[in-house]
């Protein structure tokens, strides 16, 4: 019986941990099968791409992107800056978090975008480089 109430606790405790999630910082970071410059390079990210943190060691990190992939970047590439990605095909950024709200732009699949804040209700405020911002749904972004 404690085993099972140990295991419970470790279920809990790791659902209870918050995501965590960073933005690549470099002009390009590159993902690699393991945490090692030498190891198989997989792929490239480019800037202000959001990726999950898994795993933090001192200069590597294990991370999650979009796609659902899991590789290594260096921990240099990656920025404390939070960014999300447009999932849908065309999201519309409305100046309220309302779908009847005025829409201020419109971005599509790929697109990153700073997270501001998030708004409640299932909306997050964002803000595109070129200094637009307003709301957009959590349904239609990754990154959160």
């Amino acid at each position: 019986m404690r085993w099972l109430i140990g295991a419970l606790w470790c279920v809990v405790s790791v659902t209870a941990q918050a995501l965590e999630f960073r933005s690549v910082a470099a002009e390009a970071a590159v993902l690699y099968d393991a945490p090692s410059a030498q190891a198989k390079k997989l792929s490239i990210l480019s800037r202000h791409y959001p990726v999950e943190i898994i795993v933090a060691l001192d200069t590597w990190a294990k991370v999650r992107d979009a796609s659902g992939a899991l590789a290594w970047v260096e921990s240099s590439k990656l920025a404390t800056k939070r960014t999300v990605l447009i999932t849908a095909a065309v999201a519309e950024i409305r100046g309220q978090p309302d779908a009847a709200a005025p829409l201020i732009f419109k971005a599509e699949r790929d697109v990153a975008l700073d997270l501001v804040e998030i708004a409640g209700g299932g909306w997050i405020k964002v803000k595109h480089r070129d200094g637009q911002s307003g709301f957009v749904p959590l349904k239609e972004v990754w990154g959160i």
